[in-house]
């Protein structure tokens, strides 16, 4: 029992170690990550490397800048798709929308964005509202390589199902189709839709306030951040919002537990959107 114990602390050592390695070596922070998820993404790759332990694996790191980039890959955050939950999409074409609209220029933040999809998704929405030539929406990752997929607006054929599936579910006014493209593999975006759209690299983990925005979309990230590093997201979130602007979470996530609530009220419980507070 003694003996286990001992292998688990090491191996905790050693974890924590590679983490630290990987933030001094590349200036990527994942130390408050989540563990379960960080060790999680962490063993996958160790596993199909043929990699004995941890240790191993910071060596590999430090050493070998391809292998970084596969192992930056596995901890980047990219489950997402086209209007993703479409009802809350529905709530922010209904309950933001209409605030937005008294803006002669807005400014949209899309902070740990993917591959661009929920990015897409806005866009598509502010054209169909007529609030194209106002926006501004900047579109945020730490992973250069995610990014690039991004603004290139390209997806599996075979997802295309399900996108116009929430589209449609979300009160979209057109025909889905009217916006990509196809071949045998792949949907291409029309290109229109990066018309307003600057791609760029941000670390929520290390990085600061990014401008004074209207709205800020930071969905399903903050589930894999600790206690701690949620709490500062959170801060440079509020932040970076002006007044009356508008924060919308994941639908597990929340805010009601943290020391920037105060500036906060909640609009829509279920969508997890927050409005700052006018003072």
């Amino acid at each position: 029992m003694v003996k286990k114990k001992q292998l688990l602390e090491n191996e905790q050592l050693e974890l924590e170690l590679l983490l630290e390695g990987i933030y001094r070596r590349y200036g990527y922070d994942f130390r408050d990550y989540a563990k379960a998820h960080t060790k999680r993404r962490l063993e996958y790759r160790r596993t199909i490397s043929g990699l004995n332990n941890y240790a191993e694996m910071l060596h590999q790191a430090i050493y070998d800048e391809d292998f970084f980039t596969s192992l930056l890959l596995d901890l980047s955050i990219n489950v997402t798709e086209m209007f993703r939950d479409p009802w809350f999409y529905k709530e922010v074409r209904e309950l933001v929308v209409p605030h937005l609209k008294t803006y002669p220029f807005f400014k949209v933040w899309h902070a740990g964005c993917s591959a661009g999809q929920e990015v897409y998704s806005m866009a598509i929405l502010l054209e169909e509202e007529e609030l194209k030539e106002r926006t501004q929406i900047y579109a945020t990752d730490f992973n250069e390589r995610i990014l690039s997929q991004a603004k290139k607006g390209i997806y599996p054929l075979d997802s295309i199902r399900q996108y116009t599936a929430n589209y449609l579910k979300s009160g979209g006014l057109q025909s889905f189709s009217d916006y990509y493209t196809a071949d045998d593999r792949h949907v291409i975006l029309k290109s229109s839709l990066r018309e307003r759209v600057l791609f760029s690299s941000h670390n929520l983990a290390t990085d600061g306030v990014f401008g004074e925005m209207n709205v800020i979309f930071c969905r399903n990230v903050l589930i894999y951040f600790n206690k701690e590093l949620q709490e500062r997201v959170l801060q440079l979130f509020c932040e970076s919002l002006c007044p009356g602007g508008f924060l919308c979470l994941g639908t597990k996530e929340s805010m009601k537990f943290s020391t920037v609530m105060e500036h906060f009220e909640e609009v829509a419980a279920r969508e997890k959107i927050y409005r700052k507070k006018r003072r």
